[in-house]
């Protein structure tokens, strides 16, 4: 579709947003059409081969979307030709129910035709009236400049700054008007989007700058923000918020994808790391699951002991966790003396109690290799469909659930075996028994700590279907062997030993442990996990604590997930779908934006999608364009050697600026009082969003007070204010940021040079004057949008041959 546009030079702001949604439609939908000046009319004409032309530029985003745009959205651009043109044309900022009206109905920096038109609008209000158009909603200003910063917007609004556009009142020659948002980004620099505006600048001031002050090195920072160290050995302390945090413990006869560790232990990091810094008592504990009949398995297929196959993966799965800057306070294993110890501690104990019993199961057992197999290592032909290679458990191919002993044909997945019935004898938890207790105490954990809601509804099913015995005991060599005389050849079920597992890895930690597992007035236990581990520790290992008879630190926090999926499908390392733990490391970014991304995408309360597009997406138009930004922006002109070099002069907001100040600390105060909050609560997603608010009210100041060279000339005193506000600002975010991007954070401190401070609930300056900051570097780099394709098709998968 042949098309030529033309262009007007116009003097008007409600011109400048038909030009922006002109040029978005031509260039995001019809990049063959040529683009060109037209002095002749005052608004953009696009001229269609053998269909004439269109002079509106809604039409225009219409016709070359080729959009079909519904009743509701039809309605939502009413905002553009009622509300937002009124505005254009008075030159005024929108009211705060407009822009929070228009945060609540817009799509996140998606490029459709209805988020163009509204964008076009705001483009023109901006760039006549400043980013205090949107200054009544933070949400509006985020989705701004995430629109903004978008490559395609930026590489189909490149040539804007080729038309002019003249103010009212201005002189009669007009200027050059190109809004800052849709600047020409250099790589790896921060994008432009709050940075000052490339309208031709004013004469130079006749101002002499003041020789910029020596830089000595001076650290001056108030010792009361700092994070306090815990030392070698933490040990829950009277008087004090004392915190004891696991995630589930990984099994160790696989290489962990994305979902698994954002599942568990990047949760469960991201909160440990957020208690620190608030100066909490916190002890973090994990490690490897190593018994079990899959663990046994997978030895036998690999053909050395499950020892050796445990350490093998034990080390994978620690340089992964290594790698992605998961701070355990102790990463250790299953398959020790004191797992021993202790597990059999409480075994017998609910056996003196009366919560043992035996009983008689039939199960199939391998003549050849000499063991009964679990249900997954049975396989056979499906009755209901005839699929030959159905497990023990359920068939792939018609999904119905099975059980062993109702597969034809039945074989060892190990040595295609046929296996034999036999009689066995197992210990059963009689949880039946316990029921009453265990359901008593999670009602009240559950209104005294803080469960995810999916957490609360899987852990009540159990409860409402009843508690029945269960085996906790399995025909295996290796395990932890049962400490009765009966059942001297079988050892412990991994579902009954693994939850305790978190008592003897912190006993390996400390001989002290008792310190932290049998106080429950003083300790509060969090636990993070997948959904499909609830009940193992919402119902079963209470149950065992209960049944002891004994105090144990139990459970009151827990933090679940459901899954994240793989491009709409589910990561398998067979197949080479998807992203695992030691791939993450080959892609050749920090791993702060590997764990900000997994923590935007972390399934709370429903399953999520891993994407490439959109993991480069918020690469580039949140951390780039957002923080990287103001760190930078900020970092570099209070280091410049014509102004401040690197050290920060004497300062008064209150009196430099007023209510300027007073507004900004009023905002906030707010979101670091939410973020704690949110962070309490343990909803780390929101938290996230907040900490990014943050960062965009930091940017939002710097434009408002527009910190250039002018303002240090001209005006000194606010100058050092808003460079003060700013660095203190960004001191902040080193803060809320250090759970999820801790490597970000630390470069920030480098940057700032300043020590680890504590996470406070309102803002403070607590850089003096006088401060040597360090030098600036960037904290991110752009990903080139042609990366999303070389990386969808590497991780894409092999089909199996």
């Amino acid at each position: 579709m042949p098309s030529q546009l033309e262009l007007p030079v116009a003097s008007e702001p409600l011109t400048l947003s038909q030009v922006v949604k002109a040029l978005l439609a031509v260039g995001l939908y019809d990049s063959s059409s040529k683009v060109a000046g037209n002095d002749a009319t005052a608004f953009p004409v696009l001229k269609v081969e053998n269909e004439g032309q269109l002079i509106e530029a809604n039409a225009m985003v219409r016709y070359l979307s080729k959009a079909k745009l519904s009743s509701k959205d039809e309605e939502f651009i009413l905002y553009e030709e009622t509300v937002l043109y009124d505005a254009l044309k008075k030159k005024s900022k929108l009211d705060e129910k407009t822009c929070q009206d228009l945060s609540s109905r817009l799509q996140n920096g998606d490029i459709n035709a209805v988020n163009i038109i509204i964008f076009s609008a705001l483009q023109g209000l901006v760039s006549f009236v400043g980013k205090g158009a949107l200054s009544q909603d933070l949400q509006l200003l985020l989705w701004y400049q995430k629109f903004s910063g978008n490559p395609r917007v930026q590489t189909a609004l490149k040539n804007l700054n080729q038309f002019t556009f003249k103010e009212e009142g201005a002189a009669s020659a007009p200027t050059s008007r190109v809004a800052s948002a849709v600047s020409a980004q250099k790589p790896a620099a921060a994008p432009a989007a709050p940075a000052a505006s490339t309208e031709k600048k004013a004469e130079e001031p006749k101002s002499e700058a003041p020789p910029p002050p020596e830089r000595t090195g001076e650290i001056k920072v108030m010792e009361d923000v700092k994070v306090k160290k815990q030392g070698d050995k933490i040990l829950p302390k009277q008087g004090e918020k004392n915190i004891l945090i696991t995630s589930a413990l990984p099994y160790v006869n696989n290489v962990p994808h994305l979902g698994n560790i954002v599942g568990s232990v990047l949760s469960a990091d991201i909160f440990a790391r957020y208690a620190k810094a608030r100066n909490y008592n916190a002890l973090y504990i994990c490690g490897t699951d190593e018994y079990g009949t899959a663990t046994e398995t997978k030895a036998l297929e690999e053909k050395m002991s499950p020892y050796d196959l445990c350490t093998k993966y034990y080390t994978i799965h620690k340089d992964v966790y290594d790698w992605f800057q998961i701070g355990f306070d102790h990463f250790g294993r299953t398959s020790t003396d004191k797992q021993t110890e202790i597990a059999q501690g409480i075994f017998l104990k609910l056996h003196e109690n009366g919560y043992l019993d035996g009983q008689t199961t039939e199960q199939l057992y391998c003549t050849k290799h000499e063991g009964y197999l679990a249900d997954r290592f049975v396989e056979g032909t499906c009755p209901k469909c005839g699929y030959e290679d159905a497990r023990g458990d359920q068939c792939d191919k018609c999904g119905q659930l099975l059980n062993p002993f109702e597969l034809i044909e039945p074989r060892c997945k190990l040595d295609n075996e046929q296996p034999e019935k036999r009689n066995t004898k197992h210990v059963f938890l009689s949880l039946d028994k316990l029921q009453e207790k265990v359901e008593k105490w999670c009602n009240e954990s559950q209104q005294t700590g803080h469960w995810s809601k999916n957490g609360k509804t899987i852990t009540q099913n159990w409860f409402k279907e009843g508690l029945r015995p269960r085996a906790i005991t399995r025909d295996l060599k290796w395990g932890v062997p049962v400490p009765l005389e009966e059942y001297k050849d079988k050892v412990l079920y991994v579902w009954f030993d693994a939850c305790i597992g978190y008592v003897s890895i912190t006993a390996a930690y400390t001989d002290e442990w008792e310190k932290w597992w049998k106080d429950p007035e003083n300790v509060k236990l969090y636990q993070f996990m997948g959904k499909d581990n609830v009940p193992f520790h919402s119902v079963i290992f209470p149950s065992c604590q209960i049944g002891t008879n004994e105090e144990w630190t139990m459970l009151n926090t827990l933090s679940t997930t459901e899954y994240l999926q793989y491009e709409g499908g589910k990561f398998s390392k067979s197949r080479g779908l998807g992203v695992f733990g030691n791939n993450a490391k080959d892609i050749g970014l920090s791993p702060s934006v590997w764990r900000y991304y997994l923590a935007c995408a972390r399934p709370e309360t429903s399953d999520s999608q891993f994407s490439w597009s959109d993991f480069v997406s918020r690469n580039n138009n949140e951390l780039l364009a957002n923080l990287g930004n103001f760190v930078n922006r900020l970092v570099k002109f209070v280091n410049s050697s014509t102004k401040y070099n690197g050290v920060i002069p004497e300062y008064n907001p209150e009196k430099a600026l007023g209510e300027v100040y007073t507004n900004f600390k009023k905002d906030v105060d707010g979101l670091l009082s939410e973020y704690v909050s949110i962070m309490d609560d343990v909803q780390l997603r929101r938290g996230l969003e907040i900490a990014m608010q943050i960062s965009a009210r930091g940017n939002q100041f710097l434009q408002e007070n527009k910190l250039d060279n002018n303002l240090f000339l001209n005006t000194p005193e606010k100058s050092h204010a808003v460079i003060a506000v700013g660095l203190n600002l960004i001191y902040i975010l080193s803060a809320v940021l250090t759970p999820y991007m801790p490597e970000t954070s630390e470069s920030i401190l480098d940057q700032l040079n300043a020590p680890a401070r504590s996470i406070p609930e309102k803002f403070d300056m607590p850089l003096l004057p006088g401060h040597n900051i360090g030098k600036a570097k960037y904290l991110f780099k752009r990903i080139e949008d042609s990366k999303i394709d070389e990386w969808r098709q590497k991780y894409g998968g092999q089909q199996q041959k």
